[in-house]
């Protein structure tokens, strides 16, 4: 691993870029604002390595242009209805930084948008993150460490998270992946998602506390097939949380397959849910992306692991309340290959 500058933010500290290589031609960036993912390049069938992750070439276009891509996310991933949930009896009020109605992603600031401590530990890049109580509305003092580490073509994202007061957590990493290097959109990947449940949305795009099953659905991914071959059949393409089979997590539950590059990404984790998102708000807009990429409108997907979406505020789901003397941990891997 090594490190190099990637800019200075307006208060003047500044934002580190360490380089991560693994002996099977894959090669992370990551930046400590944000923990953000900025570059990931794995090879084709033929060997050529190319750019798979959406990124910026520098520290601006991160910090002029409000985004997740790449970033790590919390306290909370994804969408808390209006802001407010019921912990002990207390209720608590977040920001609604989702069209004034939801609470988004950890709030105005988040996860996403600060500066974490970095160092080595172990051929591993540590970001260390200590979250203030009252920080966007939670309570307690939360103290989050991630790892990065980058073994052969495995990229593992390993969390650990500790409270000094009761408050709710459900981290995740929010990359954007194309496998034909933004050659085109990935409607043509393949994937297999081996999930036979999901959680149904409302307007609000939050979960209502249901589960439905995927079978007989265009959200049915059981058996592989190409992205595209049912989003038509969707109002806003996917965008959901799909649940797992009980006693399976760590297993190659996800994978996704480019048949131009030949590229393939397996995803492990021991959480019990996965987001999927197909870049349905991509439009083309986001400046500075590398190689010139604009990301136009489903140019790149997210598989996101983590918890039940707003479990807090739905007590049949199982718990995102982590209290003083427990340990939130999780542990995802993202494994490249080709056929």
């Amino acid at each position: 691993m090594r490190q190099e500058k990637f800019g200075t933010l307006p208060d003047g500290e500044e934002v580190l870029l360490f380089i991560l290589n693994g002996s099977a031609g894959v090669t992370a960036r990551i930046a400590n604002y944000g923990g953000r993912i900025v570059s990931l390049e794995a090879p084709d069938r033929s060997g050529r390595p190319g750019e798979i992750g959406i990124g910026f070439a520098d520290l601006a276009g991160y910090t002029k242009q409000r985004h997740y891509c790449g970033a790590l996310v919390g306290r909370v991933a994804n969408r808390i209805r209006s802001g407010r949930f019921v912990l002990d009896g207390k209720e608590y009020v977040l920001p609604l930084n989702e069209g004034g109605r939801v609470h988004l992603h950890g709030g105005i600031r988040g996860f996403s948008f600060r500066l974490w401590e970095a160092s080595e530990d172990d051929g591993r890049l540590r970001l260390d993150y200590l979250s203030e109580d009252g920080e966007e509305g939670y309570p307690g003092e939360l103290r989050t460490t991630v790892w990065y580490g980058l073994t052969d073509a495995d990229l593992t994202l390993e969390y650990r998270a500790v409270a000094d007061r009761p408050t709710i957590v459900n981290l995740t990493n929010h990359a954007f992946f194309n496998l034909n290097s933004f050659n085109r959109d990935i409607l043509a990947h393949e994937m297999r998602l081996i999930a036979d449940s999901h959680m149904p949305l409302d307007a609000d795009l939050v979960p209502t506390g249901e589960i439905a099953p995927v079978k007989g659905t265009p959200l049915d991914f059981t058996v592989a097939k190409p992205i595209g071959r049912d989003i038509g059949k969707l109002p806003n393409g996917y965008d959901l949380t799909y649940i797992f089979p009980p006693g399976r997590q760590g297993e190659w539950l996800t994978e996704v397959f480019d048949p131009d590059s030949g590229r393939v990404m397996s995803v492990a984790t021991d959480q019990p849910c996965m987001q999927f998102y197909s870049g349905n708000f991509l439009d083309g807009t986001l400046a500075g992306g590398l190689n010139g990429a604009k990301y136009p409108f489903r140019s790149a997907f997210c598989l996101e692991a983590g918890g039940y979406t707003d479990a807090i505020n739905h007590p049949v789901l199982p718990s995102m309340v982590l209290r003083p003397g427990e340990i939130y941990r999780q542990t995802t891997t993202y494994r490249l290959g080709t056929r």
